[in-house]
């Protein structure tokens, strides 16, 4: 009897961790290898609200046909948007040329530290 309380406590106690645990939000963003200087602001400002929002930020260029021929502006518009994106949150991953699909740069929320904030 002792063994079947031992299993219901250990049942329990993980069924309360895990009803404690933060999921962690992935939004991705779709840009073109030639993504229009307002449609990039308008894709960043969404990229702000998610990041402000605590979600993690998947971004990526879509290659479609014969426009594999721009990976460098691709790579460049991905760069140019993890700068702009670092008050918002650290860059996880670069960009790099994944297959003809895509190219990637990962982004998560910073962290701010309370010994900073203390400093202030």
């Amino acid at each position: 009897m002792d063994y079947k309380k031992f299993l219901y406590e250990q049942k329990k106690r993980e069924k309360q961790l895990k009803s404690k645990a933060t999921k962690v939000v992935v939004k991705e963003i779709r840009f073109g290898p030639q993504t229009d200087e307002h449609d990039y602001a308008f894709k960043k400002k969404h990229a702000e609200k998610f990041l402000k929002d605590g979600a993690k930020l998947k971004a990526f260029v879509f290659f479609k046909g014969r426009s594999i021929i721009y990976k460098d502006q691709g790579e460049i518009l991905l760069l140019k948007l993890a700068q702009e994106l670092e008050e918002f949150g650290k860059v996880e991953q670069l960009p790099k040329l994944e297959s003809k699909k895509n190219d990637n740069a990962n982004v998560t929320k910073k962290k701010v530290n309370n010994y900073a904030k203390n400093e202030n």
